[in-house]
């Protein structure tokens, strides 16, 4: 309630030593400060590596030329070829698929060995954690070119290159998801006395399942994609013929080779959207 002042009456002074509101800022100096020096770093940082890599400008000047020219010698797709492909296909969805099924048996074990409340100890827990950063930190072409060597061209090393890569992927999130669960039900089992399989097969397993099965189908869904270049290292699927599509300079079934790949991945990216929503 506003008090109205009459006449003759002057108005009440503040208390001594109360100055004005404060004003209300979003960010403390300290941390614009350092905003403007994390800036700073990030502009130094590209420049140098812009710098280093000794990139050679001109050729940007003609690159839409290029451009056309390519999509030029593409048009019209080489219907024709689509048949020879569909048997690729298929392959690439089989290494994507049982890849990532193997993924999963192996992923299991590891996750709780990487989970804090799970492992045995300080050892234990390193081991699971060195696990996967080893399967995360090398990419699935790379794997793939590994048990090329080992298992030879062909499917079987597509499929182990694909396991091995998401191994570390399905077991950080769910040894994350295994650190989260609630303790009620785990000290309800072990009061029965159960043994530490019965507490993880009964009291953690049905909480973090949810989370392994949509990141399975997550996870499918980014081999399938991944599966479709595997064919570049000699490790099966689609990836093969559009290698040697382009090494023949055949644009045209090129094109029908990238469509494929791309229907494939839409196909995927549906499913894969329609379980983790069902899921959700």
């Amino acid at each position: 309630m506003v008090q109205r002042l009459g006449a003759g009456q002057a108005p009440v002074s503040a208390a001594p030593g109360t100055g004005p509101p404060a004003t209300w800022r979003r960010h403390t100096p300290r941390e614009v400060a350092l905003q403007w020096i994390s800036l700073v770093a990030v502009a130094f940082a590209t420049v140098w590596s812009v710098s280093a890599l000794d990139i050679e400008w001109a050729f940007f000047q003609d690159a839409h030329e290029q451009a056309a020219d390519l999509a030029r010698r593409m048009w019209p797709p080489r219907w024709s070829y689509l048949p020879a492909i569909i048997a690729p296909l298929v392959e690439t969805l089989h290494i994507a698929t049982l890849g990532t099924a193997i993924a999963v048996v192996f992923s299991l074990p590891i996750a709780f060995l990487a989970a804090r409340n799970t492992t045995a100890n300080r050892f234990t827990w390193a081991v699971g954690r060195g696990l996967l950063v080893a399967s995360r930190s090398v990419n699935t072409v790379i794997w793939g070119l590994l048990f090329v060597a080992i298992f030879g061209p062909g499917p079987l090393a597509g499929i182990a290159a694909v396991a091995a890569r998401s191994v570390g992927f399905l077991a950080k999130l769910v040894a994350e998801a295994i650190e989260e669960a609630d303790r009620g039900p785990i000290e309800a089992i072990e009061s029965t006395g159960a043994g530490t399989l019965q507490v993880y097969t009964v009291a953690i397993l049905p909480q973090v399942l949810p989370v392994l099965i949509g990141t399975t189908v997550y996870r499918w869904d980014i081999n399938v994609r991944e599966s479709s270049v595997l064919g570049f290292v000699g490790a099966g699927g689609i990836g093969i013929h559009l290698y040697a599509s382009i090494n023949q300079f055949a644009w045209q079934q090129v094109l029908v080779v990238l469509l494929a790949i791309l229907a494939v991945v839409v196909a995927s990216e549906a499913v894969s959207a329609r379980v983790r929503e069902r899921l959700s």
